[in-house]
């Protein structure tokens, strides 16, 4: 697996993530025993940049990844998030980012993992009545205290980052980013690089769009929450199937498979780590294979002039919430 630096001067890390969310949530069901399998084969494989939030289930899969890694914490850079709460009501949910709740989530969190600290520590997401330097301030109190390593954000636009890398050091941004969904192209990305900021790049498979298996909503379990996304739906789902024809072009003129090509695209990208999700082994052979491709300058040119961002809006675009 190959290593990219997190942050500037920060620690070196496998150069592609596994997003952890699906094993619990949001995708359908989950198989408990092939997800703790995922995980093990990911970290034999020295993928071992490791994903979750406290939100995702909620709770169930920071539990879940702290029995995967209980033997294994040593091998593990471990990244989980704070800030988007959970009710009864799976789908209400509110943003706390304030300093007290900060501490108290990071201290749930720690429990649930198993663990005496965590590498990475997001906010998920901001509140904006709370200013991020309160936020961040707290969170720099935990690295002080040794329970966090790290700290990053996740779907802040470029003056909220800039505010928070003048109260504290910030290693990673995550935000959604692939082949078809560039908007922070235009501020975000330059910024996180001026800075010295990594962009950790979730939904780079573009939701499984990318990957050139999913034609139809219909496959797709009642639960699965891409059953309500714009692009997911009508004309936006046959024009993007349309797209999907361009990106199969692609990997076959290359030799390698329609999510090999759009991880291997992000992964060409200064300063980018892709975060795939990934449930199965099968599908962390396919994606881990990436790793292996490298784009000419004139490949990558073409794949961007010619395969455009995707029809309808991502769902949803959180940092609009930042304006």
């Amino acid at each position: 697996m190959l290593l990219k630096e997190l942050g500037r001067g920060g620690p070196m890390v496998s150069a592609m993530g596994l997003g952890c969310m699906g094993m619990s949530d949001f995708y359908g069901p989950a198989d408990e025993m092939e997800s703790v399998a995922t995980i093990h084969y990911a970290l034999d494989r020295g993928l071992t940049f490791l994903d979750t939030a406290d939100m995702y289930g909620p709770h169930v899969n920071e539990e879940l990844v702290g029995r995967a890694i209980a033997r294994r914490r040593n091998e593990v850079f471990l990244a989980t998030k704070f800030g988007v709460v959970r009710s009864e009501d799976r789908r209400a949910r509110r943003v706390d980012s304030t300093p007290a709740y900060a501490k108290r989530a990071c201290e749930a969190s720690l429990r649930r993992l198993g663990v005496d600290h965590l590498d990475l520590y997001y906010l998920h997401r901001r509140n904006p009545a709370v200013p991020v330097e309160d936020t961040v301030g707290a969170m720099g109190e935990l690295v002080v205290e040794g329970k966090v390593r790290h700290i990053g954000l996740s779907e802040v636009n470029a003056g909220t980052l800039r505010r928070a890398c003048a109260t504290a050091r910030v290693a990673a941004l995550q935000s959604e980013y692939s082949l078809w969904t560039r908007g922070l192209e235009r501020e975000i990305l330059p910024a996180a690089r001026e800075l010295g900021v990594t962009l950790v790049a979730y939904a780079p498979l573009g939701r499984g769009l990318l990957t050139g298996k999913l034609t139809s909503v219909d496959a797709l379990c009642a639960d699965d929450i891409r059953r309500d996304q714009p692009r997911f739906r009508g004309a936006n789902l046959a024009a993007n199937l349309r797209l999907i024809q361009r990106v199969r072009a692609f990997a076959a003129g290359i030799g390698c498979t329609p999510a090999q090509l759009a991880l291997a695209w992000v992964l060409a990208q200064p300063g980018v780590i892709p975060l795939p999700g990934m449930r199965r082994r099968a599908h962390l052979d396919e994606n881990a294979g990436a790793c292996a491709i490298t784009l000419s300058t004139e490949q990558l040119r073409l794949i961007t002039e010619v395969i455009p961002e995707a029809a309808g809006d991502r769902a949803p675009d959180l940092s609009r919430l930042e304006q």
